[in-house]
């Protein structure tokens, strides 16, 4: 690093400077393509979607090379180049760049990515009809944020006395803020995340203990994306049924839709549709008068509820991948050898390369892994430690920022000059913020069901996810100068922004002041209040982190990790493959019979839209593995009665009473009181000693049963069906 500084130093011309940047520019469009690739086909994908995105994800990134070439220009003394270290453009450059980068920002951010996002998930098929649709469903948007952007418009004519910049300040100035109260909420959840992650995942066992506790919800969540999938799949066949009347003027865009779901006429119905109650059949019933709102209202549903499937189904051959390599590093503890396999022919170049033998390998993932990322995890969590203490301190402290010392290593003076190697530190301490900020949005599960899917994400979730990379982007690299003290005041970055912010004394506060607030989120993830909040308002799994489920999965409804084991294991050995096969001959069979039987004949589990809950088979090796969920059994358990839809507090609460109370399974120990008591001759009425003391002459008669004794303790609580009734 000392070399590069002085070669970089002994040269006052630019040119070596704009070469490293062209070249490391290029370097990340082309990680930036490898992503698009990664997460969407290419080749099919269309222009109107890979063109924005890949501006939305190339843009922030060329941030962080940015600012730290902004910052090594800006603190040149007495303004000779000749003086400058590390990497540096003329400033001139670096507004221009800057410019392009922030407006073309903006833009993706607030205008061009909402109406792309929204073109695609449209259900209409023409391509004005879409644009329409688009600027219909953002109207609403719009409307607040001009709306904010007005009384922020009022306060800054007050403040400031002038109009000449008063709307482009406002407009940049709340554009900042509101970026930065979402940036300092998730950055502070993600700097816990991710080296809890690495230290939890450095216990193997512990780790196949959460992929475990992790099946139950996951399974579940595919079985609901497939019926509802499949809900819809029925809709669209019966309406291609339907030949006359309004239907008739769709009927192209009808058989479109059975293109898409692969439906043909031949084909039986599904037999999770068919052994479905009434209520279901209500669902799919399909109006009197098909319009076109109701066509395009159907083909978006259709969409979302394919790539729901396609999303969770992915997730689910994760969990398995994750939970067979995990449990056979375990298992290769006895043998010191361990052979994951042939590799999938979809997996990736580094997954295919083989440089390990089964010996190295194993000794690599057994006792080497754990330890690289108990080093990795300590690593980034000092790093949390001092981002957090740096957004603390900025403001009152700054000279006890321990950001600022890490990237500020010449001093001439008073003032600090950021050389090469600070450079690259300040590049990984924006990457490392980028990160945790980013991948908290992947993790938290209330953004309408969107995600990223290895090949296959949706149009919508794209447009979606690039649009909070390129608004999170500014205030997070505008947060990381204000790090360094008094030198981020003389970068171009502060002239074109941060002057704009500080023009008012509110926003001065707000962006010394608010970045305290990352102490909230750090809090709730530490301590896992996250968890506790959602249940308590009942948002249940969606806002449960996956690194509490080793912990606290079997007492909140989410599964044991003793069931997603049996789930995991069911699977793997080919169990679910062939309850398939038999849903398909219950299906053959059910529609050459009786079509119109709503008898239940195979556990079906429950929808997440409220459909009638299922009844599962006894005792039936045919039914498909379910998530064996408190959700589940209380379902179960309340399929015989409906509360009235007009029942007080009281009566909700007692039934809901009722519903707990029926769900408590027997205790062994309790099941057992009275099986092997014998009784005294003197109640047996003869001379019979048997254990159960059922003698002909017995004055005392109780009703048998298959397994029990006559003594049933349990009758005396109101039945001896196995529930104690209170």
């Amino acid at each position: 690093m000392t070399m590069i500084d002085s070669a970089l130093a002994a040269s006052p011309s630019p040119v070596p400077s704009e070469i490293f940047s062209l070249l490391a520019l290029l370097a990340i469009s082309i990680v930036v393509l490898l992503i698009l690739r990664y997460y969407l086909p290419l080749r099919t994908t269309p222009a109107f979607l890979l063109v924005p995105v890949f501006f939305a994800l190339w843009l922030p990134a060329s941030m962080v090379l940015l600012v730290p070439i902004d910052l090594a220009s800006s603190a040149m003394v007495d303004d000779d180049a000749a003086t400058a270290r590390g990497i540096w453009l003329e400033p001139r450059a670096l507004r221009v760049s800057w410019r392009i980068t922030y407006w073309l920002t903006f833009s993706l951010t607030w205008f061009i990515l909402p109406i792309l996002a929204e073109y695609s998930d449209s259900g209409y098929r023409e391509p004005k009809d879409k644009l329409m649709d688009s600027l219909r469903a953002n109207a609403q948007y719009y409307a607040i944020v001009f709306g904010s952007g007005a009384l922020g418009l009022v306060y800054v004519l007050i403040s400031y006395g002038h109009f000449s910049e008063s709307l482009k300040s406002t407009v940049m100035a709340l554009a900042y803020c509101w970026g930065l109260v979402l940036a300092i909420y998730l950055m502070g959840h993600g700097l816990v995340a991710i080296p809890r992650r690495l230290l939890r995942n450095a216990n193997i066992s512990g780790r196949l203990r959460r992929i475990q506790s992790q099946a139950p919800r996951v399974y579940e969540q595919m079985e609901d994306a497939e019926m509802n999938l499949e809900d819809l799949e029925m809709q669209v066949s019966e309406l291609s049924r339907r030949k006359v009347g309004s239907a008739k003027d769709y009927q192209d865009w009808i058989e479109e839709l059975v293109d898409m779901t692969n439906l043909p006429e031949s084909q039986p119905p599904r037999t999770t549709s068919l052994i479905r109650g009434s209520g279901d059949n209500d669902a799919r019933a399909l109006p009197t008068v098909i319009t076109e709102k109701y066509m395009a209202d159907l083909t978006r549903r259709l969409v979302r509820a394919k790539h729901a499937r396609s999303r969770y189904t992915n997730e689910w051959n994760l969990l398995l991948r994750d939970a067979v390599k995990t449990q056979a590093i375990l298992d290769s503890a006895a043998s010191k050898k361990l052979d994951l396999g042939a590799p999938s022919p979809h997996a990736g170049f580094w997954h295919k390369l083989h440089i390990f033998t089964p010996y190295t390998r194993f000794l690599f993932h057994y006792h080497i892994a754990p330890y690289l990322r108990i080093a990795l995890g300590t690593l980034l969590a000092a790093a949390s430690v001092c981002i957090v203490w740096s957004e603390i301190v900025k403001g009152l402290l700054p000279n006890l920022s321990v950001i600022r010392y890490s990237v500020v290593h010449h001093w001439v003076g008073a003032n600090g000059q950021v050389g090469f190697a600070g450079q690259v530190i300040a590049a990984l301490w924006m990457v490392y913020m980028c990160a945790a900020a980013l991948t908290s949005i992947t993790e938290v599960k209330v953004w309408r069901g969107r995600a990223l899917v290895r090949r296959n994400t949706a149009p919508e979730s794209a447009f979606w996810y690039a649009s909070q990379v390129a608004r999170l982007s500014v205030p997070l690299s505008y947060n990381f100068m204000t790090f360094l003290g008094g030198i981020y005041r003389d970068t171009a970055f502060y002239a074109f922004l941060g002057s704009l912010i500080n023009m008012t004394p509110l926003g001065k506060w707000f962006d010394y002041l608010f970045p305290a607030v990352i102490l909230l989120p750090v809090l709730a993830a530490l301590f896992g209040l996250y968890s506790k909040i959602g249940r308590v308002l009942g948002f249940g799994a969606d806002v449960i982190d996956d690194d509490d489920l080793g912990e606290s999965a079997s007492a909140y409804g989410t599964g044991t990790w003793r069931e997603g084991r049996d789930l995991i294991e069911r699977e793997l050995n080919g169990t679910s493959a062939a309850i398939r096969g038999r849903r398909a001959e219950a299906a053959a069979r059910i529609a050459g019979g009786n079509r119109s039987s709503t008898t239940p004949i195979l556990s079906i589990p429950r929808r997440a839209g409220g459909g009638g809950p299922s009844t599962p088979l006894a005792a039936s090796p045919n039914t498909r593995p379910q998530a064996n969920t408190s959700a589940r059994r209380a379902a179960a358990n309340t399929s015989s009665s409906t509360e009235p839809e007009d029942e007080n507090f009281f009566e909700a609460l007692g039934h809901r009473f009722k519903n707990t109370i029926d769900t408590i399974d027997t205790p062994k120990w309790m099941q057992d009181i009275g099986q092997g008591i014998k009784k005294p001759k003197w109640m047996a009425g003869g001379g019979d000693d048997t254990g159960s003391g059922s003698g002909s002459g017995s004055r005392l008669q109780r009703p048998t049963g298959p397994g029990r004794g006559n003594s049933d303790v349990r009758r005396w609580f109101g039945g001896s069906e196995g529930r104690i009734r209170l």
